[in-house]
C-alpha cells in the first residue's frame, strides 16, 4: 500500500464520499487520510440525509459506510428510544440499518458509484448468528454455539438460555445481542448449580426494568437478576458462545483486534482488561504487542498463523474492504480463535501498521485510502483485453 495519490499518465484519482454522521470522530479521521494522501476532500452523506431519502451520490465516487452511531436523533430513528443509551430496540435498529444501507447501494449503483461495503456483508455482519455460522462454514475457529445459523434455536427468555447452557454443557457462557456491537447487550454468565447464577455486563437495568449501557461492567449475582435482564434483552434476538479461557497479559485477560485491509491484516491491537469484556470504552487498555509475539513463540505458535486466521474470517466478507476481527488466544497463546467480525472495528487512533503488512506507517483510515488508490492505479495500468 501507498499513501501517495499520484497515478500512471495523470488520471485522475477516485473521489471519495463518506456516508456517516458529519460531526463524528470517525468522519474527521477519514477525511484527514483522504487529505493526506492527496485526492480532493471526501463529500460527506449524513445518515440522517440517507434516512429521510435525500442521499444523493456522484458518478464515479468511491462510498465509504461508516457507523451511524453517537448520534441522537440518528438513533431515535433507528431504534426509536430518546434516549441514546438504552439498550432496548436493536431488532428494530437492525432492520432500519439494512434498509438504509439497501438505500445507499441502490442511490450509488443508479449514479454509477462504489460502494465499500456490501448490503449482503452487512446483514450478516450484524448478525452474530449469521456472521458465527459463515465463520464456522469456512473453517475458521469460533466457539461453540447453540444459536449460531438461520435454523439454530432461538431464545425466547432466561430459562432458554439456562435450558441451552446445560444441555451443551456450557457453564460459563457470553449471552449477546444478536444485533449488538460495542459490548452493548453484553453478559458474561457463570453457572454452578440449580440458582446460582452471576453475570459481568455493561447493562444497568433501573427501577422500571429499563435497560440502560453503562460506562462500568457491574456484576450481577442473583438469578432473579440476570434473568430479568435476559428476559428484557431476548425479544431482540440473543445469541450464546461457550466463553472461552482467554490468555492474560500482566494478571489482565487479553485479546486482539486485528484489523483487515483488502484481503491483509495491516493493524493489530492488543486489549486488556480485569474484566471478561476488553472493549477498551468499558475501561480496558491497551497491552503490548511485542509480548504477545514473543508468548506465542515462546510455546512454537506461530503470529502469522494467527494474523492468517484473520484475514480468512475477512475474506468470508468478500464485499468489504475492511473489517476488525477479534482475535481470542486460549489460556497459554497456544490456540486462537475468532470472536466477531467487525464492520466499523477500524477506530484504533494513532495505531501504526504492522511490519510486513504494506500498511507501515499509515493508521487504519490510511491504509484504507491507500487500498483504494493502489487498486485504481493497478486497474488502470492493466493493458486491455
Amino acid at each position: 500500500m501507498s499513501p501517495s495519490a499520484s497515478s500512471p499518465g495523470g488520471a485522475a484519482a477516485p473521489r471519495f464520499a463518506v456516508v456517516g454522521n458529519p460531526e463524528n470522530r470517525r468522519v474527521a479521521f477519514f477525511q484527514e487520510a483522504v487529505r493526506a494522501a492527496g485526492p480532493a476532500p471526501a463529500r460527506v452523506v449524513s445518515w440522517l440525509q440517507v434516512l429521510g431519502g435525500e442521499a444523493v451520490f456522484e458518478p464515479g465516487e468511491t462510498v465509504r459506510i461508516d457507523s451511524p452511531g453517537e448520534n441522537a436523533e440518528v438513533e431515535r430513528l433507528l431504534r426509536g428510544v430518546d434516549d441514546p443509551t438504552r439498550v432496548e430496540g436493536s431488532a428494530r435498529w437492525y432492520a432500519g440499518f439494512l434498509g438504509a444501507v439497501g438505500e445507499v447501494s441502490r442511490a450509488a449503483s443508479a449514479a454509477g458509484a462504489e460502494v465499500l461495503t456490501s448490503p449482503g456483508d452487512i446483514a450478516a455482519l450484524f448478525d452474530k448468528r449469521l456472521c458465527h455460522a459463515l465463520l464456522e462454514d469456512a473453517g475458521v475457529p469460533v466457539p461453540a454455539s447453540p444459536t449460531s445459523g438461520p435454523r439454530a434455536a432461538r431464545v425466547r427468555d432466561w430459562s432458554d438460555v439456562r435450558a441451552l447452557m446445560r444441555e451443551h454443557r456450557m457453564p460459563r457462557a457470553f449471552v449477546k445481542l444478536a444485533h449488538g456491537s460495542s459490548a452493548s447487550g453484553v453478559l458474561a454468565v457463570e453457572t454452578a448449580g440449580p440458582g446460582r447464577v452471576r453475570a459481568s455486563t455493561s447493562v444497568e437495568r433501573d427501577a422500571e426494568g429499563r435497560l440502560f449501557n453503562s460506562l462500568r461492567v457491574r456484576r450481577y449475582t442473583t438469578e432473579r437478576e440476570v434473568g430479568a435482564i435476559v428476559d428484557a434483552l431476548a425479544p431482540d434476538g440473543l445469541h450464546i458462545e461457550r466463553w472461552l479461557p482467554k490468555a492474560s497479559q500482566r494478571g489482565r485477560a487479553a485479546d486482539l483486534r486485528i484489523v483487515v485491509v483488502g484481503g491483509r491484516a495491516t493493524h493489530a491491537v492488543v486489549r486488556t482488561s480485569l474484566s471478561p469484556m476488553t472493549n477498551l470504552h468499558l475501561g480496558g487498555a491497551r497491552g503490548d504487542l511485542d509480548e504477545v509475539r514473543a508468548a506465542v513463540s515462546a510455546v512454537g505458535g506461530c503470529w502469522r498463523e494467527a494474523l492468517a486466521m484473520c484475514e480468512r474470517a475477512a475474506a468470508c466478507f468478500p464485499g468489504t474492504l475492511c473489517v476488525g476481527v477479534d482475535l481470542l488466544p486460549a489460556a497459554g497463546w497456544r490456540r486462537f480463535a475468532v470472536g466477531e467480525v467487525n464492520a466499523f472495528g477500524d477506530l484504533l487512533p494513532g495505531l501504526a501498521g504492522l511490519p510486513g503488512s504494506g500498511a507501515e506507517g499509515l493508521d487504519t483510515y490510511a491504509a484504507q485510502v491507500a487500498a483504494v488508490l493502489d487498486r485504481a492505479r493497478n486497474h488502470r495500468a492493466a493493458p486491455p483485453l
